[in-house]
């Protein structure tokens, strides 16, 4: 099945806050829906089925070898990353919760809405069991720059963020951290693992395991309600 690269425009032209485009509607770039069909059931890696719950985004089938059995049984929880300070953190710690994982920028024409909104959300349902890990990364436009405590400042100050912020990360390329690889391996999207711009999202079960990918133009209040059911489950 073949995809023709102009309908769809870069995200760093979109989102180049050096760049204002009144006349931009976000939401026109949204990817859109693709239904499942037999006639694509024979690519080399397996199939691509829709997601259940955010139609946009496709998720990838894989070969179920001894590999991929034993990637599968891996979760979040598994991990160890390093917190805004330096500290190592397991996410361990965060069994039995539900989870918001963000990439985040503090100079995109998405942060601000971006960050408000997972304010709101984190204030409104930690109490619940709900927390989101923001990582901080400079690989789209250069919207990250700062360091570790600059970005702290700019988000506890600015948005009065009080949602964890972990150390700056590579979400792509040759030194992409750990937690990432298995994010993207365990929820590709429609133009394949790659990140593709800031505030792309990543929801995960209370078990640790990654159960929807949101693209950037996703804002957190259009994932409430997924947040919700998991919080329920």
């Amino acid at each position: 099945m073949a995809f023709s690269s102009s309908y769809y425009s870069p995200f760093s032209a979109l989102f180049d806050v050096s760049k204002p485009n009144p006349s931009l509607n976000p939401a026109a770039f949204l990817v859109p829906s693709l239904k499942f069909s037999t006639a694509i059931s024979n690519f080399a890696n397996g199939f691509s089925l829709k997601s259940p719950i955010n139609p946009g985004f496709l998720f990838k089938s894989r070969t179920f070898n001894v590999q991929a059995r034993a990637a599968a049984e891996k979760t979040v929880h598994d991990f160890t990353v390093k917190d805004i300070d330096g500290n190592d953190v397991s996410l361990n710690k965060y069994k039995g919760k539900v989870m918001l994982i963000v990439n985040v920028a503090s100079r995109c024409g998405l942060t601000s809405s971006n960050y408000s909104e997972l304010s709101h959300l984190y204030e409104k349902y930690k109490s619940q069991g709900f927390e989101i890990l923001a990582f901080p990364c400079n690989q789209f436009g250069g919207q990250e720059p700062g360091s570790n405590p600059e970005i702290k400042q700019f988000a506890c100050t600015r948005f009065k963020a009080e949602f964890p912020i972990f150390d700056k990360v590579d979400v792509n390329g040759p030194s992409t951290a750990p937690i990432y690889q298995f994010l993207k391996s365990n929820a590709g999207g429609f133009l394949g693992d790659l990140i593709k711009w800031n505030f792309e999202k990543f929801l995960i079960d209370k078990k640790g395991k990654v159960v929807e990918r949101y693209p950037p133009t996703t804002s957190p209040f259009q994932i409430e309600k997924d947040i919700k059911k998991l919080l329920a489950a």
